[in-house]
């Protein structure tokens, strides 16, 4: 298959061999160039063109003046599913809520079992942070609330999981936009139990928690539908 591909795709590809024989992980940084040169053997103008072709794959970021760095996007792309293309947004906020409702019970019991100590005190760090925005009023209290399920869901320890995380944060951000009024004092409740359940490392307690959030958004959002 590698007579098919041009020299970028190629390039691009032994840079990310290299990231995995390099066991590279999100946020460290990559030799200079001159370095990779030496590892594909390709051309300055190459080595640069494979670069731009993996930022915009979301798995390499450059950051002027520091360097090329492994993205925290992991190469999952934006809009992986083209949920922007969707004409129904109603539809897709219910299909997607759906979604998590089927996973994300099963991921905090994992997360249970499984998390390590730094995730759990960057869970207490988020829900603490969560608590002072909303008492701030600050709206960006929702991209901390990603976060907190970005990480039970690192927490699980299921690689794939972690990477239908976007999906989540899509559903997330679909049912803040489109549920009005909104109920942060709720999260943080629900939040509290299911960090506690974590911590506790009680897989059930920890299902039961996510369950009940799951299930009284969802009870939210019907409830809207139906005014």
């Amino acid at each position: 298959m590698e007579q098919h591909k041009s020299l970028v795709e190629i390039t691009s590809s032994k840079i990310i061999d290299f990231i995995k024989e390099k066991n590279l992980d999100i946020g460290d940084k990559l030799p200079n160039e001159y370095e990779l040169l030496e590892v594909v053997g390709v051309g300055r103008s190459t080595l640069r063109e494979a670069i731009k072709m993996l930022v915009s794959k979301n798995v390499l970021e450059v950051r002027h003046g520091a360097g090329t760095f492994v993205s925290k996007q992991k190469g999952i792309a934006d809009d992986p599913f083209g949920f922007g293309m969707i004409k129904d947004q109603n539809k897709m906020t219910a299909d997607l809520f759906e979604l998590r409702f089927l996973l994300e019970p099963t991921m905090a019991a994992m997360a249970a079992q499984h998390a390590t100590v730094e995730q759990i005190n960057k869970l207490k760090y988020l829900q603490k942070e969560l608590k002072r925005l909303i008492r701030e009023g600050d709206d960006t209290h929702i991209l901390v609330d990603m976060e907190f399920h970005t990480t039970i869901a690192e927490a699980s320890g299921n690689i794939a999981l972690s990477h239908i995380v976007p999906i989540i944060n899509q559903s997330i951000g679909l049912y803040n936009s489109n549920n009005e009024p909104k109920d942060p004092k709720g999260s943080i409740d629900f939040h509290d139990e299911i960090l506690a359940a974590i911590e506790a490392r009680d897989p059930v307690y920890a299902m039961d928690a996510m369950t009940v959030h799951m299930a009284m958004n969802r009870n939210k959002m019907k409830k809207k539908k139906s005014l």
